[in-house]
């Protein structure tokens, strides 16, 4: 197929695969509007130059991904795809009217309409823009702190997961040691507890936790008031959720929060 343009709205937390090392799943808006998955990427193994932001335009050869049956899944030709920066929408205030014009076209707020798409497997939704008619709360808890010893020996005699520091030593992707999930009821009143997949907020545990000295505590409450006090209570919240290849089918609900987007609430003048 010919270069896809792709905005990108999705940055997954890396994770691990045996069979491509760390791996970042990245989704977005083609130029007709509709949704598009890109996996896998190496991401952090990519040249700076090739490590799109959120919000860029970025140009690609890709092929559909025929080892995942969604329809919206795309990888890149080779791992050595160049990846091209070609343009960015920059927030324009704090509406952010002109992101609104890409991702706000089509928006589910039944959680059941949105996961029997799912299920349809002429539909077979699997990306989707969702408005919760309230955020309940956010969930933390703890996990393993660690990848397993399995997987990182697997990958070590492969030598697929290191890359170099500027230092020259080798590191794999820390693994979060908590899950964070929202709390949230749709428009018909369900109630839904989904884990947050983002980068985003996995960097702003990380970024919280060096600033406090290493207080997990006070890493945890940072995002909270972020999640909850900021997007939850200020802003416009809309969440870019996915299903997952395993659960797609499987799943009473098998959609997870893979972003968000939280511009200001809009103002609208009476004309009366």
């Amino acid at each position: 197929m010919p270069k896809e343009k792709v905005l990108i709205t999705v940055k997954t937390y890396p994770s691990l695969s045996a069979k491509y090392d760390e791996l970042v799943c990245t989704a977005g808006f083609k130029e007709d509007g509709s949704w598009i998955r890109i996996y896998p990427v190496q991401f952090r193994k990519r040249n700076y130059s090739q490590q799109y932001s959120k919000y860029q335009w970025i140009e690609i050869d890709l092929v559909k991904n025929t080892s995942d049956f969604r329809k919206e899944s795309y990888r890149p030709v080779s791992h050595e795809t160049e990846i091209k920066i070609v343009g960015e929408i920059k927030p324009d205030g704090d509406d952010w009217k002109e992101r609104r014009k890409v991702v706000l076209n089509k928006i589910y707020k039944s959680l059941s309409k949105l996961i029997a798409e799912a299920k349809n497997k002429e539909i077979g939704t699997s990306l989707a823009v969702f408005k919760p008619s309230e955020i309940v709360g956010l969930e933390i808890k703890k996990v393993d702190r660690e990848w397993s010893k399995e997987k990182l020996d697997k990958l070590n005699q492969l030598n697929l997961f290191e890359f170099a520091d500027k230092e020259g030593k080798f590191e794999v992707v820390k693994k979060l040691p908590y899950k964070f999930s929202y709390k949230l009821k749709d428009s018909e009143g369900t109630t839904s507890t989904m884990m947050i997949e983002d980068w985003e907020i996995g960097q702003l545990y990380w970024n919280s936790l060096k600033r406090h000295g290493g207080d997990e505590r006070l890493a945890c409450e940072d995002v909270r008031k972020k999640y909850i006090d900021d997007f939850a209570r200020t802003k416009d919240l809309f969440l870019f959720l996915g299903t997952t290849k395993l659960h797609h089918n499987t799943a009473p609900n098998p959609f997870v929060i893979i972003g968000t987007f939280h511009p200001k609430p809009t103002t609208q003048t009476s004309l009366f």
